[in-house]
């Protein structure tokens, strides 16, 4: 027990209680947390999904990082019976083949609507455009009619329609299939199953299949 032995004796208790009081007072601030590193982006990648701004029409680019690598377009081993030059279209996987020499393949992701569903079997490139006029089918006027029906006359292209910067169209039988593949402005949907539409592909993956692909060319649609 401590005996004050007047004021400098307090002096002498606050100069032992003091600094155990600060001490304690004193907490050192948690660091802060690690910032996690944004994902590598591939140069090729980032270039191939860049905006275009010499066509047409603008074309947005697509942020690499939000790409899935399986939708991105690659050239890929492929064992197939068709010819080179040949496009398969593989609703179910979701993918485009275009045919090359020596095994291989470009793959493109596609997202696959309503009517892509409703064509199986071979057929031909008919017609190319570029930037193409669209109009919704009756059926898809019928099942939404709030979204579709304004445009029952058809839509001008542009950064807005929906069949984005190009569309190939097949025919079997010199009849057209009504089966189209074609860009979209919302590369969002690709490897995905949408409500509408046929193929859709990213628009820089329909501009650079549409370079590739003369009319005539064969399309087997799995």
């Amino acid at each position: 027990m401590f005996k004050l032995a007047g004021p400098a004796g307090l002096i002498r208790l606050l100069a032992l209680i003091l600094p155990a009081t600060l001490a304690a007072c004193n907490t050192t601030a948690a660091p802060p947390p690690p910032v996690a590193a944004a994902p590598a982006v591939d140069p090729v990648t980032a270039e191939r999904y860049a905006a275009v701004t010499t066509d047409k029409h603008p074309v947005p680019g697509v942020d690499p990082r939000a790409l899935k690598s399986r939708n991105v377009r690659q050239l890929v081993d492929y064992a197939t019976t068709e010819k080179p030059g040949t496009i398969v279209v593989d609703t179910n996987a979701r993918f485009i083949y275009l045919v090359q020499e020596g095994g291989k393949a470009l793959r493109y992701g596609v997202g696959v609507g309503k009517e892509g569903l409703e064509f199986k079997g071979t057929a031909t490139v008919q017609r190319k455009a570029q930037w193409p006029r669209w109009t919704p089918t009756p059926d898809m006027i019928k099942r939404e009619p709030e979204r579709y029906k304004k445009w029952a006359s058809g839509m001008e292209g542009g950064t807005d329609n929906p069949l984005g910067a190009r569309a190939l169209y097949l025919f079997k039988d010199g009849k057209d299939t009504l089966y189209r593949i074609h860009g979209t402005n919302e590369p969002e949907t690709i490897g995905q199953a949408v409500s509408s539409g046929c193929i859709r592909m990213m628009n820089q993956d329909v501009i650079d299949l549409y370079s590739r692909v003369p009319a005539g060319a064969k399309v087997v649609v799995l």
